[in-house]
């Protein structure tokens, strides 16, 4: 069994905020894969199904976020998993809109939902990093993070959020390295490598050569030329 875990707040004013895209990617899992009904349970919203043949809990912790690690703690003690078995869903401002990591282990990054996460379970547990860029200046993030993706963001978002859902079943299997290339084949599909081809200009005909008419020669009848023979 695995619990994955998504970041964010609570409530409708924040439901379109960038800080909430963790709890977009679990909803659009939980639709996709045909999760049971959100039940209130360790202070948050989870959801039970199947990502291929493992067994995945949807925790949508409903603390707040930077309370975040007590909803992750109570659930993963309740059902005696490791860390390893956590995956955690954030918004990444390291990273460009669009753009998603995996990574285990490591720091916070000041991230408040992963700072708790950290406080209560430790570092060893799996995220995956979803890109929403940065405003530009550390006093402008708390604003940025707390305010809703603009209609721009729309796309690269969507196609985001369901190349995460199609690789969820490979990123459950454990294979990191299959549910990066399902996000990417959503958010940067390849180009074809057959462009058409534009048709070549027919060659010009050449003109005819000239025909060869033996100059005055072929200007004598026959029996000028027979007598010629005999001169």
């Amino acid at each position: 069994m695995q619990i994955f875990v998504g970041l964010g707040n609570p409530g409708t004013k924040y439901a379109g905020n960038r800080h909430n895209i963790g709890f977009m990617a679990l909803d659009r899992i939980a639709e996709d894969h045909g999760f049971g009904p959100w039940k209130a349970k360790f202070q948050g919203q989870l959801a039970e199904g199947r990502l291929g043949s493992e067994k995945v809990l949807l925790l949508k912790p409903e603390t707040f976020m930077n309370l975040s690690g007590q909803s992750v703690g109570d659930a993963m003690r309740f059902y005696k998993l490791e860390p390893g078995d956590v995956t955690v869903f954030h918004d990444e401002l390291d990273l460009a809109p669009g753009k998603c990591k995996v990574k285990t282990g490591g720091g916070h990054a000041g991230h408040n939902g992963l700072r708790s996460i950290h406080a209560h379970i430790g570092e060893a547990y799996r995220r995956v990093r979803l890109g929403i860029g940065h405003p530009g200046r550390k006093e402008l993030v708390a604003a940025y993070v707390l305010h809703d993706f603009h209609k721009a963001d729309q796309d690269w978002l969507d196609d985001l959020l369901r190349g995460v859902s199609d690789g969820a079943p490979q990123l459950a299997a454990g294979d990191a390295g299959k549910f990066s290339n399902a996000v990417a084949l959503r958010t940067a599909p390849p180009r074809s490598s057959k462009t058409p081809e534009t048709p070549k200009p027919a060659p010009a005909a050449k003109p005819a050569p000239p025909e060869d008419t033996g100059g005055e020669e072929e200007s004598r009848n026959p029996l000028q030329r027979l007598v010629d023979k005999f001169r």
